[in-house]
């Protein structure tokens, strides 16, 4: 019923659609691997079952919290209703302290105690980086 022609631009067609749809979906599980989510200690405390997969804990870093080891770093994000402990080896950002936003990629030991293995410290929309504001003021 159909010509040569016609058969042949349906097979590149599908073709095409079936090389297509297998590239999406490769690339989508390759970038499964890759996703860190990121959460509050709220809704850690509200999770059923602890994984061991890489997360990002956000939150403020609690008042008079900082515990300052020879080889660690101890301290408690909040979000103002729950706490998780941190524990972190290594070097923190400078704009790490007491009452500002941070953020901890790590592992979750237990719903209380996360482990750290990078710390993001966070700041508002008027930082300016000290480099930033000497040159500014010498204009």
């Amino acid at each position: 019923m159909y010509g040569r022609k016609v058969k042949l631009r349906v097979l590149y067609i599908l073709l095409i659609l079936i090389i297509l749809s297998l590239s999406i979906f490769l690339i989508l599980k390759s970038l499964e691997q890759n996703v860190i989510y990121f959460q509050s200690p709220s809704e850690i405390k509200n999770i059923s079952e602890i994984e061991n997969n890489k997360i990002r804990v956000g939150g403020m870093v609690k008042k008079n919290s900082i515990s300052i080891n020879s080889d660690e770093i101890n301290f408690i994000i909040t979000d103002l209703k729950n706490e998780i402990y941190v524990t972190y080896s290594g070097v923190v950002p400078n704009l790490f302290e007491e009452g500002k936003g941070v953020v901890a990629e790590g592992y979750l030991k237990d719903k209380n105690f996360f482990l750290a293995t990078k710390i993001l410290a966070k700041h508002d929309e008027n930082y300016m980086p000290p480099e930033v504001k000497e040159a500014l003021g010498e204009k």
